[in-house]
């Protein structure tokens, strides 16, 4: 499957304004969904009170991963927001409602 260029740079260099995952973006469809799952996967851990290392451990993803994830560094792929919704119990996935996790 081709990528294309736009899938070269990561997510938050899609930034125009301000600072990851609450900033401005560009209009990249990808970008904006990796932000929204970067500020729903943040949400989610503070809201259990969790560290990085603990949704690690619960999710089976790397810490590394993780912190990529959050930071707009990497495009998330679909087994990695698998793994965090189960752990946490939550839907990540933008364009669905929060509340209603994935079975």
């Amino acid at each position: 499957m081709p990528q294309g260029d736009k899938r070269l740079r990561k997510p938050f260099q899609y930034v125009i304004e301000g600072v990851w995952p609450h900033a401005m973006l560009d209009d990249h469809r990808g970008a904006r969904v990796a932000q929204e799952l970067s500020a729903r996967l943040r949400r989610a851990i503070d809201e259990r009170g969790w560290t990085i290392a603990e949704l690690s451990r619960r999710s089976d993803v790397a810490r590394f991963t993780i912190r990529k994830v959050l930071d707009g560094v990497v495009w998330c792929d679909l087994l990695t927001i698998a793994n965090l919704e189960k752990a946490l119990e939550v839907d990540l996935w933008p364009g669905r409602n929060p509340g209603n996790p994935p079975r």
